[in-house]
């Protein structure tokens, strides 16, 4: 199917919905088994999704950024996440292990080289990754650029999204209680890998509900963050990574910007995106020779908002 044959009074540009035609587990050692899967052109040109979180996992929908007649996509659910096992394990959990991981699907999967699609945590890898095997990556499309930097995760979890959103985190905040709100992400942390399951349950949820509220530039009316256990796989790895400044030195990524230079890319950010504001993928562009930055002006950080999954499908075919 080409571009052309898509229906133009749809609502997003998304691809038809299409099913894998490979899948399996894959043995990443440390007793994780990691899912992937693949679908599209088994011919076509190789692409890899890498979700976000740190602790989400991959949908139906990720396949369809991609023009399936043209890429032979890749997904998989990293360590803990979706329906990789065992859900939620922290050991041997790191972004050295997921970096790894990648490489270990590659070679699995026979690939020499592909362009890599990530949002958010998933643009954290996607660049690192880059950075590190600049010779396996044909093209980036980053969509809500996130670097990892301290000030980036204070930013959300300490002070910067909460002046926007004042009545979230208070909710989030209150579930804590006062003598320890100077560290929420360690209060959390404690309250997401120690004691009782329902305990950890309702953290979780408390945890999820905050970074919820701000996804959609249009408010929603709820965040369904799925059954208990996934809730809990998400809430868990993004505290475990979040405490330990996400295993990076400070700053990685923009101490080795210069590995990016002449790597084709497109990143795509929303206007009002408050998970990742702009700034970041802004000076990611200033300082990427050869990037594409395209501001979507009705968008906040999700990927499923309509002007974002526009510019990512044209981000992927301007590739094929």
């Amino acid at each position: 199917m080409d571009n052309q044959s898509r229906d133009p009074v749809r609502p997003t540009a998304l691809y038809e919905p299409l099913a894998p035609y490979e899948s399996g587990m894959l043995d990443a050692g440390d007793g994780h088994r990691i899912y992937w899967e693949t679908c599209g052109n088994p011919l076509g040109k190789p692409a890899l999704f890498l979700h976000g979180g740190p602790g989400g996992g991959c949908y139906g929908d990720h396949r369809r950024l991609f023009d399936p007649a043209h890429y032979r996509m890749v997904l998989f659910d990293q360590r803990g996440c979706g329906r990789s096992q065992p859900l939620g394990s922290l050991e041997a959990n790191t972004t050295a292990h997921l970096l790894a991981d990648i490489e270990l699907l590659r070679g699995h999967l026979r690939i020499d080289t592909w362009l890599l699609l990530g949002g958010s945590w998933g643009a954290t890898l996607a660049l690192l990754y880059a950075q590190r095997h600049r010779e396996r990556v044909s093209a980036l499309v980053l969509r809500g650029v996130f670097t990892a930097r301290r000030r980036e995760i204070d930013w959300l979890y300490r002070h910067g999204a909460s002046a926007l959103f004042p009545e979230a985190f208070a909710a989030f905040e209150a579930f804590i209680p006062p003598d320890e709100r100077g560290d929420l992400i360690g209060a959390y942390h404690r309250r997401l890998t120690t004691g009782e399951r329902d305990p950890q349950i309702a953290a979780a949820r408390a945890w999820c509900g905050w970074e919820g509220a701000l996804m959609t530039l249009a408010p929603r009316a709820s965040y369904a963050p799925g059954h208990g256990d996934q809730t809990l796989a998400l809430a868990r790895i993004e505290a475990h990574y979040f405490i330990n400044n996400t295993f990076l030195p400070e700053g990685e990524i923009f101490a080795h910007v210069e590995k990016l230079a002449g790597l084709p890319g497109v990143i795509v950010q929303g206007r009002y995106d408050v998970v990742t504001p702009p700034s970041t993928a802004f000076e990611l562009h200033t300082k990427w020779p050869g990037s594409r930055l395209e501001i979507v002006a009705d968008a906040g950080h999700a990927t499923s908002e309509p002007g974002t999954v526009r510019k990512l499908v044209e981000a992927t075919d301007s590739f094929r």
